[in-house]
């Protein structure tokens, strides 16, 4: 394992580098994920399905390329995994559900056709709770993941497979969606890099529609950097996504290696006092501040920041989002793809009835039935319509705050990692998502980045959020306490994680 060992442990950009100066081909970087993934993926269970063959196609083609002296785009070559929530042309795509079940797509998302077109190898589909709806990866129709930091413990949720992928070096970059923190909960939870762009900025074509107003596809690695890039690779404006921001070119890569300096010098950072007290762990909020801490060393100017509609945010998604799940899930019907189950003289109501009783699991159906009540006639100006108008509310006072920062922050998470079936009662679980729920909401950019370990050896995550459209202001001040947090760890905090494939050496 060691000459994989030394392949796998590359970052992104460091492989991408690699091969420019013919230190590396792709082909041996595929080869040594997928030696990783043997060893690896049985413990994690990140994955739901695999795409070497065509990985080694890509690896090949790129390396011919790159031997004629042709001009590659920089991520040529380096390998990512694909969350099973994002369409990809010709690989089942299941949504880790069993409705879904041997679908397979015959188009690309308009991500995964960027990620292609930058001469990226394809590794596999990751695992996530079904349909996205959950904060553990405990409701995969197919199997659980496990948290690489410790098998007893879960990644997070819902995008658990892209972050544990990561996060043990099963690929160096990964592909997420986020409609309440589902890219930036798992990377808190693995010691990985999870961002949510600004709504818009990366088009959601070929995303499977969760809740539309608020799902995000966005980025997964394990430093700033790599994030940055994967980001510029997959933003811009795409006509097929009519809520697709046109003219913003992505720049996060810059703003990135301009963060690295490490000076922050007018820069506003307000710190969200209400994420805070009961719920959040003492050792989250002592990681927490010792990054707000690091920031302040850099010259920002770190100021406390009241937002009493902050933490109104889980409510508000809690009556919204299983209201757009309602609408979405209703495509599932049995009658056009997908699953069918054909029940004794079955009419088109019983077969549905009995196609979405075994093809959908426990947390979806909770949430359809939610959602339904929401939007019933008794209901819905009581419940809806009000959320809507608490939404817009929450989105005016992150608009004033703005004018006043330039960036938030508060941790991602209020713990760190659980045990596996530790979180039995559903509300309970809903509120891992506290802290991240608010930027989807208002459209914000967000990222996650770790900034330390708790007293069991656990990462612990710090939010970033700023304002719409500023998404690499988002990447410079990360990256600018990444390199921070490194100094005072002695190295960064993902190459601390344990390598899984020791035991089976």
């Amino acid at each position: 394992m060691s000459g994989a060992e030394e392949i796998v442990t590359l970052t992104a950009s460091q492989m991408a580098e690699a091969m420019k100066k013919g230190d590396l081909s792709s082909r041996q970087i595929v080869e040594a994920e997928l030696e990783t993934a043997k060893a690896v993926d049985p413990k994690t269970q990140s994955y739901l399905a695999t795409c070497f063959n065509s990985a080694f196609m890509v690896a090949d083609a790129v390396d011919e390329a790159r031997a004629l002296g042709q001009q590659l785009p920089d991520l040529a070559g380096v390998p990512i995994a694909i969350k099973d929530m994002i369409v990809t042309k010709g690989v089942e795509t299941t949504a880790a559900s069993k409705i879904l079940k041997g679908w397979v797509p015959p188009y690309d998302a308009t991500a995964v056709g960027k990620v292609k077109e930058n001469g990226m190898p394809i590794l596999a589909k990751t695992n996530l709770d079904e349909f996205a709806q959950g904060s553990s990866t405990e409701n995969s129709a197919f199997h659980p993941t496990f948290n690489p930091w410790d098998l007893e413990r879960v990644p997070g949720g819902s995008g658990g497979g892209s972050a544990a992928a990561v996060s043990s070096f099963e690929s160096p970059l990964a592909l997420g969606t986020d409609t309440g923190g589902s890219i930036r909960q798992p990377a808190s939870f693995t010691g990985s890099v999870g961002m949510k762009p600004t709504y818009g900025r990366v088009s959601r074509f070929g995303a499977i529609s969760m809740a539309s107003s608020l799902d995000q596809i966005g980025p997964c690695a394990r430093t700033v950097e790599d994030a940055a890039m994967l980001f510029d690779a997959i933003a811009g404006y795409d006509p097929k996504d009519s809520t697709s921001i046109p003219g913003c070119e992505p720049a996060a890569l810059k703003a990135a290696l301009e963060g690295k300096r490490g000076d922050l010098s007018g820069i506003r950072v307000g710190v969200i006092s209400e994420a805070s007290g009961e719920g959040f762990s003492k050792d989250v909020m002592d990681g927490f501040l010792r990054g707000a801490n690091l920031l302040s060393s850099m010259g920002a100017k770190v100021e406390e920041k009241s937002f009493p509609n902050f933490l109104h945010g889980i409510q508000i998604y809690y009556i919204l989002m299983p209201a757009e799940v309602s609408s979405n899930m209703s495509r599932y019907d049995g009658m056009r793809y997908g699953l069918r189950v054909m029940p004794p003289d079955a009419t088109a109501s019983s077969m549905m009835a009995a196609t979405r009783e075994e093809g959908f699991g426990p947390e979806v159906k909770r949430r359809i039935m939610l959602g339904t009540y929401v939007l019933s006639s008794g209901q819905y100006e009581k419940m809806y319509v009000a959320a809507q108008k608490v939404r817009t509310v929450l989105i005016e006072d992150f608009k004033k705050a703005f004018q006043s920062f330039d960036v938030l922050i508060c941790p991602t998470s209020p713990t760190t990692a659980f045990k596996a079936g530790e979180v039995e009662d559903p509300v309970t679980m809903y509120k891992n998502d506290i802290a991240t729920i608010p930027a989807n909401l208002a459209g914000l950019p967000a990222i996650s980045l770790p900034v330390g370990l708790d007293d069991l050896g656990l990462p612990i995550g710090f939010q970033i959020m700023a304002d719409r459209k500023k998404d690499e202001l988002a990447f410079k001040v990360a990256s600018a306490l990444e390199e921070a947090v490194s100094r005072e760890n002695d190295g960064p905090i993902w190459n601390k994680v344990p390598r899984l494939w020791k035991s089976g050496e």
